[in-house]
């Protein structure tokens, strides 16, 4: 007897499953896919706290030229000079984490950027992934704390200086931290990418 002799139509709830089942997986994973647009606003507000660190970049620039014009003692005035130019990098630094984070992590994480047609295309952002950009905050970081830490070194030489040594010791092991974080995030993603390329080799 032939197989065609053994097989019975499907049954209508079958039959009503399956297109049901299928709209609803679809559904799921079409909300679950767009989720990701409920991103965007914080890479925005991101944009505005940007806007604020460029005034707060000019606010520090017109106090060291306040201090440069008013004059004093020399050695006061070149190391008030010292660590405001040390702040002024701070900001920037800081202002180059908060680029990086929203142009790679909108990147990365939320829709490609159509930038085909622009000429100053950033270079890393062509090769920009999770495990780059983490590398990149992380050195970001360190520099951020490498400010902070000389500004500290130069203040500690002022009378006005307030800060106890335990705070000081506080700094140089958060920047050790930072250091020590960057170099293992750096060495993961290294051997993560020796295994994507030793299994690309196989196939």
């Amino acid at each position: 007897m032939s197989s065609h002799a053994h097989s019975q139509p499907p049954s209508p709830e079958t039959e009503g499953d399956a297109p049901n089942a299928s709209w609803l997986e679809r559904t799921v994973e079409g909300s679950i896919f767009s989720s990701r647009w409920l991103q965007a606003p914080l890479y925005l507000g991101l944009i505005v706290a940007q806007m604020v660190y460029v005034c707060q970049f000019f606010a520090e620039l017109w106090h060291l030229l306040h201090v440069f014009l008013t004059g004093g003692n020399v050695d006061k005035v070149s190391t008030d000079i010292m660590i405001g130019v040390l702040g002024l990098i701070d900001v920037v630094m800081v202002a180059n984490l908060v680029i990086m984070v929203v142009i790679g992590g909108y990147e990365t994480f939320v829709s490609r950027l159509d930038l085909s047609g622009k000429a100053d295309k950033p270079e890393w952002l062509s090769h920009v992934n999770a495990g780059v950009l983490k590398i990149k905050l992380g050195t970001a970081l360190i520099s951020i704390s490498s400010i902070h830490l000389l500004k500290t070194f130069i203040e500690v030489r002022g009378t006005d200086f307030k800060i106890i040594n335990e705070a000081i010791a506080w700094q140089v092991c958060i920047h050790v931290i930072f250091l020590v974080s960057a170099l293992v995030l750096a060495w993961t993603d290294r051997i993560m990418m020796n295994g994507v390329h030793a299994d690309a080799k196989k196939h």
